[in-house]
């Protein structure tokens, strides 16, 4: 069992690295298979020593072998979490079709909540993978389809209308993703999701203002705070579900 938990963290640390890429280059409508990695700085392209996940970053500190310009630590940060991430799923997925699904879509979850901080967008094209993927996990993973339509609905309406309420304070790529998350996630699961969404972004939004990091009419991406619902709901909604539940019976 340790074995198998350590093989989905190395398999995670290194789509950790391509996921780095993704964040990087899909924004700015670049390919993200050519031109080769090369560094930001200097230009030189990067050998296999230089990109190998986690371990390259360490023994180099952080910098270009090359020119010794630093790279930001959040190479670092995409690779160890989508790695922690993968084995996490590995206490509550055997080995098949369903945690392969899963694994796609944390990986989509991290490219979109990273891309939303940097650019306030979450792009459509991965919505458009994260659907059919869903819908194939749904019927598998819930307990029938009318819980994936019921989820997406939920989902998807609610933040529809706080989007037409609010009048731009929510964006329409948060009505879009909220619908797929229901795909994802079901009914129930989809209720545990915006809730933490919306818990986990007040208080973060708190936070921002109170430290003078944010103004109030700083955007505040909420794109990330979903991400980070959905995968917690995706694990742990049971559990949450009957903890919330047994302080009132």
């Amino acid at each position: 069992m340790y074995l198998l938990f350590c093989l989905y963290f190395v398999l995670g640390i290194v789509i950790g690295s391509f996921l780095n890429v993704c964040i990087y280059r899909l924004p700015l409508g670049i390919s993200v298979v050519k031109p080769p990695s090369a560094c930001g700085s200097c230009g030189h392209r990067l050998g296999p020593l230089d990109m190998v996940p986690v371990l390259s970053y360490i023994f180099l500190r952080g910098r270009c072998r090359y020119c010794k310009a630093p790279y930001s630590p959040r190479y670092l940060l995409v690779e160890l979490l989508t790695g922690i991430l993968f084995a996490l799923c590995g206490l509550y997925y055997l080995p098949g079709l369903k945690i392969a699904l899963v694994f796609f879509f944390v990986a989509c979850l991290i490219v979109q909540a990273f891309i939303d901080l940097d650019h306030q967008i979450l792009l459509d094209e991965i919505l458009m993978l994260m659907l059919p993927t869903g819908t194939i996990y749904a019927y598998y993973a819930l307990p029938d389809m009318w819980d994936a339509l019921y989820g997406a609905l939920f989902a998807g309406g609610l933040m529809l209308l706080i989007f037409l309420l609010s009048r731009g304070g929510m964006g329409a790529g948060d009505v879009k993703l909220s619908f797929v998350l229901g795909v994802w996630l079901g009914l129930k699961s989809s209720i545990v999701c915006l809730m933490l969404a919306f818990i986990l972004g007040g208080v973060i939004g708190v936070l921002l203002l109170v430290t003078g990091i944010k103004q109030r009419k700083d955007p505040v991406p909420f794109g990330p705070f979903l991400c980070i619902g959905a995968y917690i709901a995706l694990l742990f909604s049971p559990y949450l579900i009957y903890f919330y539940w047994s302080l009132f019976v």
